[in-house]
Formats: structure tokens, C-alpha cells, sequence
């Protein structure tokens, strides 16, 4: 059942509204990959209760509940990785009884758990993968592709369609696009999502970026016909080899952040407006409902697009949420 519709939809002073939520469920992960900034910190053994400081599953739907009022109808979930959540499918469970959720995941813990998952009504999931290639995989990823496939194919068995291969371009690995095409082509059910490395999170010991204009020029070269999805204005690549390729392309793009309807709500329970700004966190913790309700007003009311037609929005930096401290060594 729907909770209780008391507010009208919320708008920025851009005119952008907010349609959908993408909620970290914890900053712990047990990949350690080159452009995160996490590096795979904290307790990461296996599923668990949540760890100190991270939302509870009771905080989390309360949250979710409250950003229904206001027409939010989506959230993704997300993390560090989220099936290091062991409530994961209690959440799910409670939240997709009023809203549409999916999931993003490196794929390594999810076999065993994709049905359930499914079961308790999780929509979609979107998968990690960079490159088939073990080797390579293991360089970018500090993980092991095997059961990350093995992820992939059981969200493909319990209905998790379409299921989204998430591929961050990078230089080194970009000559092994075409398999990754291939493969999605192969398989019925699967999308291929490019995104492009931010250079906020750029260090000396990052893979090295992508020349856009090649991967979209290739991409047209080989489209049977292409479409332009609301959220973002993202180009949608649909391929003569029936493959459908998804380019996700922030960088310096003005039209990408008009097109932006998502809130963001950290592991420990803050609202954020945009995923590159340092100084819009908006606390909810400890609030009761007529606090959330205000939260959601503030962190919407402060919402600006990060790149504009006059230049990018240039926030304060935050020691809490630098990347200086990258220390993995690029593809060899």
C-alpha cells in the first residue's frame, strides 16, 4: 500500500524534479577498484548486521516512505557494495511494496541471492564488469570475475531483466569493447551501460580516460537506431547485432545535469543533491517525519547542476571525501 500522499512533487529552482532516490547502504566493499575512492574499506568478510554508523533497515524504509509523499517512486541501492548488507532483502521486501527498487552490485555475493532477492520484489539489478578478461579484471577490480558471471547469469534466471552490465570506460581496457558488445548481444535480457571516468576522482595512478568521441562515433557506425532516455538525456544505442549499449556521460556535460531527477542518501543517513558537490549533505538522523519532510524540502531547494553552460559549480573540499589517498597501481 501507498503510504499517504501529503506533499506535492519536489522541484529545484532549475526547474528539475525529483523522481527517484539512490541510497548507499554502506561505504564497506571487498572489491578495491582503481577509480573508487572507498578501496574496499572496512569489515567486508561476508553479509553481516549493519556497521557502526550505517542506516538501519527501519531507518532506511522510514526514509524511503517519507520521499514517497513527495512522488518519489524509485530507488536504486547501492553501496561500497550492498549484499555485504545481510537485511538487504527485508529492505527490499518492505520497500518495494511502495516503490519501484533495484539494485547496483559488483556481482561477487550475488548468486546465492539473486532469487530471494527477486522474490521479495527487487525490479533490476545492474552488475560491475569493466572487461572479460580475468587479468585485467583482477588489475582494475581487485576481484575475481568468475563468480561475478556467475552473479550475472542467476540475476538473468530468477527475472531480473533487463540486467545491466555497468562498464566504466578506461583506456587500457577499451580495445575489449567489442566482446563486451558481443556478449551482451549473445544473451537475451542483458544491457550494456559505458561510464565515463569523472576526473574528480582522477589520481596519477588512475587508468587514463577515454576519448568519448571515438566509443560514440563507433557506436553510431554500428546502431540500427538510437534514443534519448528522460533521465539525463543518455543516448541509447540499439545495435544492428541486437546488443543495447547505454552511454552515461556526465563529464562537462550541462545537458546531462538538466536532466537530473535524483536525490542521494549516504550509508549514514544524509540527503545529497548531486554526486559531485562536497557541501550539500543534509543530516537526518534522529528526525521525525515532519524533520524529513523538511530535509527533502532543503536538499531539493540547494540542488544546482554541477556543469552548467557557465562552467562547473566549485564546492568546498571536504578531507572526508577526498581521493588523494588511491595507492593501486594502473593496468600492467
Amino acid at each position: 500500500m501507498d503510504p499517504p500522499r501529503t506533499e506535492r512533487m519536489l522541484v529545484d529552482s532549475f526547474g528539475r524534479h525529483v523522481s527517484d532516490l539512490r541510497v548507499s547502504l554502506t561505504d564497506r566493499c571487498n572489491f578495491a577498484c582503481v577509480y573508487c575512492h572507498n578501496e574496499g574499506l572496512g569489515d567486508t568478510r561476508g553479509p553481516g548486521d549493519p556497521a557502526q554508523g550505517e542506516m538501519t533497515a527501519a531507518e532506511l524504509v522510514r526514509l524511503l516512505r517519507i520521499a514517497r509523499e513527495f512522488d518519489v517512486t524509485r530507488v536504486k541501492l547501492t553501496g561500497g557494495e550492498p549484499l555485504l548488507r545481510r537485511d538487504l532483502e527485508d529492505i527490499v521486501r518492505e520497500a518495494s511494496t511502495f516503490m519501484e527498487v533495484s539494485l547496483t552490485t559488483n556481482g561477487s555475493l550475488l548468486a546465492p541471492r539473486a532469487q530471494a532477492l527477486a522474490d521479495a520484489g527487487l525490479a533490476r539489478v545492474n552488475v560491475s564488469i569493466d572487461t572479460l578478461d580475468a587479468r585485467h579484471f583482477r588489475a582494475v577490480r581487485r576481484g575475481t570475475l568468475e563468480p561475478v558471471l556467475a552473479g550475472l547469469e542467476a540475476a538473468l534466471a530468477a527475472g531480473l531483466a533487463p540486467v545491466k552490465i555497468n562498464t566504466v570506460l578506461l583506456d587500457e581496457t577499451l580495445g575489449e569493447l567489442p566482446e563486451l558488445v558481443d556478449f551482451v548481444a549473445s544473451r537475451k535480457g542483458l544491457h550494456l551501460q559505458l561510464i565515463e571516468v569523472m576526473p574528480e576522482i582522477r589520481t596519477d595512478m588512475m587508468p587514463r580516460r577515454v576519448d568519448l568521441d571515438k566509443v560514440r562515433a563507433w557506436l553510431s557506425e554500428r546502431a540500427a537506431a538510437v534514443e534519448q532516455r528522460t533521465m539525463h538525456h543518455r543516448h541509447v544505442y540499439h545495435l544492428e547485432n541486437g546488443a543495447t549499449v547505454e552511454l552515461v556521460d556526465p563529464v562537462g556535460n550541462p545537458d546531462f545535469c538538466a536532466n537530473c531527477h535524483r536525490v542521494r542518501v549516504t550509508h549514514d543517513g544524509q540527503l545529497k543533491g548531486c554526486l559531485n558537490r562536497l557541501d550539500d549533505y543534509v543530516p537526518t538522523r534522529g528526525l521525525d517525519d515532519e524533520g524529513l519532510r523538511a530535509a527533502f524540502r532543503k536538499v531539493v531547494a540547494e540542488r544546482a547542476p554541477y556543469y552548467r553552460r557557465d562552467g562547473p559549480v566549485r564546492a568546498a573540499a571536504d578531507p572526508h571525501h577526498l581521493y588523494a589517498s588511491l595507492r593501486r597501481p594502473a593496468l600492467r
